[in-house]
């Protein structure tokens, strides 16, 4: 144990020194907008409960109902006795909400890329990725054997560069439509034209997307996805994830996915809240506009105070540099009430660390003005500091 036990120290002590180290504090509870931490409240600007219906009384109390009336576990995987009836229902009304032939469900979002990735293609396939998508997808990817492609982040000319060199019987492109660290979102219209004449399959996650952006929710990216990723942790305010999915790549995951094949699955309960978070997505018409608004608001308000900052919907990055400059910077903002990411490497590149900020239906135009002002307060502090 003695080399073991030495290395990990090694290891997180220059963690630490790099700026990297992670130590999240304990949450004691939260309400609305805010947290509540040991030293006080604080408003929440790193959360994905774009909605707000993670923090909804309605959903919860339907949540409770539905945990009462079906239990707490399905107790099996899904192909042994896991297979309820409620779950095929839920999973259908999400294919029919969503505009997708079938959906499959998962306990989570990081298992769904992972089931997806690492079991639909061979050696015959060229996976050409985006190279600022999510961890989960490059962890699937890994355990593919596919031939793996990068191209520049957003740039579809590089990619129709790297689709031009194809030489495999099979090619399939992998982005996001709401990049979860940029902000991003993703050109459709260019991305459907490469497809009508490279012919691809499209795989889109939309886990920050959908239940807000489009049409009663329904996300961005039907018109070029095949496949796509939701979630239910983020804007549907439950737990899990889905894959929305032809019928035939849902029979094969059956069939050969080990994350589906060798876990329990969500129980009955889930299903019977994600059937009714359907409804309550159907009437966030208000909810999706107001989180427009206040998202532009907070992005016009940065960028008219000097800061460097990106994102095209509810997500925001404010450009600081240096690992241990952006910790430094969202400890301060803490101590004035203000809960933020600092997104460092590796979840950016390094040298790139920025403040992510989450904004949500429950932050009004007092929450933008609090942060703008503690912004500049700490970054003001921190240069006359380091000077």
């Amino acid at each position: 144990m003695g080399g073991f036990t030495k290395r990990l120290k090694t290891q997180l002590k220059l963690h630490r020194q790099a700026g990297l180290y992670r130590q999240p504090p304990e949450i004691l509870g939260r309400e609305g907008a805010s947290l509540h931490l040991a030293e006080g409240r604080v408003l929440n600007f790193a959360s994905n409960d774009y909605l707000g219906l993670g923090a909804s009384e309605v959903l919860r109390k339907q949540v409770a109902r539905n945990f009462c009336k079906y239990g707490s576990s399905s107790s099996s995987s899904r192909l042994v006795s896991g297979h309820y009836a409620l779950i095929a229902e839920a999973e259908r009304a999400y294919a029919r909400y969503f505009g997708y032939e079938e959906a499959l469900f998962f306990p989570s979002g990081y298992q769904a890329n992972l089931a997806l990735l690492s079991t639909l293609f061979d050696s015959g396939t060229t996976l050409f990725f985006d190279k600022h998508i999510h961890a989960s997808s490059v962890k699937g990817m890994a355990l593919s054997s596919a031939e793996l492609v990068g191209y520049n982040h957003s740039s579809l000319t590089h990619l129709e560069k790297r689709l031009k060199k194809a030489e495999t019987r099979e090619t399939v492109v992998l982005t996001e439509s709401l990049f979860s660290m940029d902000g991003d979102l993703l050109n459709v219209s260019g991305l459907a034209d490469l497809k009508e004449h490279y012919g691809f399959l499209c795989i889109v996650d939309e886990a920050h997307a959908l239940g807000v952006l489009g049409e009663r929710g329904i996300g961005v990216a039907l018109p070029v996805a095949d496949i796509a990723v939701g979630t239910f942790g983020k804007a549907l305010g439950l737990f899990g994830a889905f894959l929305l999915i032809p019928a035939l790549v849902k029979e094969y995951l059956f069939n050969f996915a080990s994350p589906l094949i060798y876990s329990t699955t969500l129980p009955e309960a889930h299903a019977a809240s994600a059937i009714d978070i359907l409804t309550l997505l159907g009437d966030s018409d208000e909810s999706r506009r107001h989180l427009r608004e206040i998202s532009s608001l907070m992005k016009n308000r940065l960028y008219a105070e000097g800061f460097s900052v990106q994102g095209d919907a509810h997500i925001l990055a404010v450009e600081i540099g240096r690992e241990q400059k952006a910790l430094e910077i969202s400890n301060r903002l803490r101590k004035k009430g203000i809960f933020v990411l600092s997104a460092r490497y590796p979840t950016v590149p390094l040298g790139r660390a920025i403040l992510r900020i989450g904004m949500t239906a429950l932050h009004g135009e007092e929450d933008v003005n609090h942060f703008i002002l503690s912004l500049k307060e700490v970054m003001k502090e921190y240069e006359n500091g380091n000077s």
